[in-house]
């Protein structure tokens, strides 16, 4: 399963294209503005739990820490998300895993 969406390949508005993102628990925020993720993360969490994917890593990368701020405050928002973490592995804090309710 995937959902399509718009990706932003060279940072320019110029070659936004729709892209079909793989439902397989990872989303990797590399090829995102940070303004398309109030939408991107909320759908993705919701297309998991539709494929019955109860575990998602979300990559945002180490940088400044502003990116992982805003996925964790769009995580705390979205009623579906038991819990989360930073990634307790070789990718460190440039992850995060979320655990999703299985019937909320």
């Amino acid at each position: 399963m995937a959902i399509t969406w718009h990706v932003c390949h060279n940072n320019t508005t110029q070659t936004m294209e729709p892209t079909e993102l793989p439902i397989d628990g990872t989303l990797d925020l590399h090829t995102f503005k940070p303004e398309e993720l109030g939408s991107l993360i909320p759908a993705y969490i919701d297309e998991c739990l539709k494929e019955g994917i109860y575990e998602i890593r979300i990559i945002h990368g180490k940088g400044t820490g502003n990116l992982r701020r805003s996925v964790h405050t769009l995580l705390d928002r979205h009623d579906s998300v038991k819990s989360y973490s930073l990634a307790n592995d070789r990718s460190g804090w440039g992850a995060t895993i979320a655990t999703l309710e299985r019937d909320v």
